[in-house]
This record gives structure tokens, sequence and C-alpha cells, in this order.
């Protein structure tokens, strides 16, 4: 089921199962049994039942963001809200998700229902989510119906942000404390999805012609900078330990989200200033004094990247010299962000050689290139120890790191085939 507009059959293929088909695992879910969730600060895990902080005090309900709300996430805050007013001391912010999304909301009255009870509309796109506005006030509570909740990225250093329903969050805003919006004693809204009273792309640009895109001139600000080059990786590296990290680390706390660092999403050179700010101001002078060439690595515990899938958190460490990652364990999308930018992630075959590495500890590694191709293990050596770590990349993945990021690897893939004699093509 979507939140989204209903479609037209050219716009979609239906997937279904196989007639006949059988599953390996089978969920069982009783609707009755379920109940309102909240996560409290400052981790999306932390979920409890509305009903175990109801009553607490809150002074923001926010709506929206660029990454999960459809249509109904809106429409059902409008319908909980509608004739009704929004206390003074709570800032109810709606943040639509897309052009198409507010459209929608225009046209079947539901922003109207929303700004009559005192909503505040901001433009769409990711905004409060990753502190670009709407950063909640120090010491107060805000509920969110965004994906994360990590320490500081609301814009706040000392933010209380829970995740919660859309019910929850307009319930809640109604009260000025957190509600379960089953206390409302409203009959739930009936909703329907609308359609779109307009084409859907009307306003997307159709690509140029191969021939006159060739010969559009890109015009940068000075605040857009091209991409620096990255070397393949090396066959041997001696590597300090410029950094030791404990459990979840968060892309949040890699590079920073808000205003003080986005404006330099396309400066790379500028943003790598902010990389680990979190976790430790010292880390990018260190890296520095090191130098890019010579490279460095860093040591991290379980679940390291958790949280958005911000590339910028792969790529800012990477031109700062980062080579290797070596960890317990990685999330999954950043794991793939760090091969893209040509990082080595490995992991500890003995979780006990975590504890065994510090800060400054030199690390060297020798026929690199050879052992992932080969698919052996990695080992790195440390004094008079031995570090033994795995990689799990596929083959493609091990190409790509070789050949310092994705950027290279398909710059070269083009290279070989306009070299290629077309006979053979």
């Amino acid at each position: 089921m979507t939140s989204g507009p209903r479609s037209t059959p050219q716009d979609w293929v239906e997937l279904m199962a196989d007639n006949g088909c059988g599953y390996d695992q089978h969920d069982c879910i009783n609707l009755s049994k379920l109940e309102p969730l909240i996560a409290q600060p400052s981790s999306p895990g932390k979920v409890v039942a509305v009903r175990e902080v109801e009553g607490e005090e809150m002074a923001q309900s926010y709506i929206g963001s660029s990454a999960n709300p459809g249509w109904r996430d809106f429409a059902i805050a409008a319908e909980i809200v509608r004739g009704k007013t929004i206390p003074p001391n709570v800032s109810f912010d709606i943040n639509p998700t897309s052009r198409q999304v507010l459209q929608m909301l225009i046209d079947d009255g539901h922003l109207g229902a929303l700004v009559s009870a005192g909503a505040r509309i901001h433009q769409t796109g990711c905004n409060g989510c990753i502190g670009m506005g709407q950063a909640p006030a120090i010491g107060r509570n805000s509920l969110r119906t965004t994906p994360r909740n990590f320490s500081g990225r609301s814009g706040t250093d000392e933010d209380s942000v829970f995740l919660c329903s859309p019910e929850t969050a307009a319930a809640s805003a109604l009260f000025g404390k957190i509600t379960d919006p089953r206390t409302l004693r409203v009959m739930y809204p009936k909703l329907s999805q609308p359609t779109i009273s307009h084409s859907a792309s009307s306003l997307l640009e159709a690509p140029l012609p191969i021939e006159r895109a060739r010969n559009v001139k890109l015009v940068k600000g000075a605040n857009i900078k091209s991409l620096p080059e990255f070397d393949g990786l090396p066959e041997e590296m001696e590597l300090p330990v410029l950094l030791k990290m404990g459990d979840d680390v968060s892309t949040d706390e890699i590079m920073p989200a808000g205003a003080k660092v986005l404006p330099y999403c396309s400066n790379l050179q500028k943003i790598a200033e902010f990389s680990f700010e979190r976790i430790d101001r010292a880390y990018v002078d260190r890296a520095r004094a090191i130098g890019r060439k010579a490279g460095h690595l860093v040591v991290a515990g379980e679940n390291y990247g958790q949280g958005s899938s911000r590339e910028h958190a792969a790529a800012a460490p990477r031109y700062l010299g980062l080579r290797i990652v070596i960890a317990k364990s990685i999330a999954r999308i950043h794991r793939q962000n760090l091969i893209n930018y040509g990082i080595l992630p490995l992991l500890f075959i003995d979780a006990q050689d975590y504890d065994r590495l510090e800060q400054n500890d030199m690390l060297s590694v020798r026929d690199l290139r050879q052992k992932l191709r080969s698919g052996e293990n990695v080992v790195l050596e440390c004094a008079s120890r031995a570090i033994e770590a795995q990689h799990g990349l596929t083959s493609d993945q091990i190409e790509i790191i070789l050949a310092g990021g994705v950027v290279n690897h398909r710059r070269d893939d083009k290279d070989k085939a306009s070299r290629s004699d077309p006979r053979d093509v």
C-alpha cells in the first residue's frame, strides 16, 4: 500500500507472488494488541508505548521531512486538528515531503485545515529533520515524525527529540503534552486517497540531446567545488589509528548536519573540516598533520555508521586521508558509501582485537590488492601482533575499492570502452 496519489496503469508494474508459492517465514500480527509507540531521546531504538510517557510537557510537534511521509501523514493530522486551535506555547510545524504532496494538500483542503489550526508551513525538503531550521528549544521536548533523533541532529545540541506517528504528534500538539491519540474520544478519521488533477511530470525538464548537453557550460559559484581526485588502493600501507570509537556511531557524528555544515555540501574540501566533530574535534588537525597521501585508519565497535545515508560521512574523511575502517560491524548503507569512495571496510574476526588497539597504534598491511582479489582475509600487523580481518566484498565492490572509488571505476570502464576496437563490441 502506498501513501501517495493514485496512479495510472502505465506508471507501475504489479509484482505478485507465484500461485501456490510457499514461504520460509510466517508472521502473525494481532491487530487488537497494537498500540501507539514513541522513540525517546536520543535514539530510534529507544521505543516505548506512548502511554508510558504520556503527560510529559512538549513545545514542538513536527510532521514531515523529505524522508518518509506521504500524503496520508499530513491528511490524518489535518483531520485531527480540524476546527481546533493549537495552544500558543506549542510550535506546530508542517514540512511537506514534496511539491506533489503539497499540491495534493492544497487541492483537497487539508492544508487549509492545518493552517487554520495554527500550523506553520515550511518549504518542502529535509529542513528541520537535519537541523536546517525548526530547531527545537533547549530543554523542551520536541515530537517529530522524522526517521532519526540522534543527539544534536535537530540543530540544537541539547535537544530532546521524540519520534512518533502523525496521530500522536497531532494529538500532543492540541494539548501541549505527550498524548495517546486514542484518548481523544473521537472516531478515527476515514481518508480516501486523492487523485492528481495535473500531470506529476509537467514540471520536469526533459534531458537535452547529447550533442547539446556536451556544449552546456556549468556555472559554479565560489562555494561549488569539483570532486577531488582519489588514488587507487595501494598494495602496501602503513597507517596510524587516528581515532578509536565505541558502538553505534552515527553518520550524524561522523559528519554533522545543520545550518552550519550543509551550506558546504557541494564543497568537499570545506565540509571535510567538520569530520568527526561531535566525537573528536582534533581529528581533522591530526589527519592534516599526517597528510592525505600518507593516510590513516579508524577503529569502531558495533554498528558503525548507523543512521542517515549521508555520503559526506564517507567522502569527507576520505578527502582527509581515511583509507581503512575496521570495526566489529558496519551499518549496511554506510558500508557501501565507504566502498564508493575507495575506503576499505573491514570487520574484526576476533572481536577482542578491538580492545587491543589504541589510538596512535601503527598498522601495516602487505599484498593488500592481491588478498582482496583472492578472497583472503586481510592481516594488519601491529607491533608484535597481527590483527586479522574479513572484508566480505563482492567482486564488483573489490574492483571499486581497488580503483579508488566508484567514480574512478566508472571512468576506467568508459576509457576501456572508448579504446576498444568497435569490431570487438
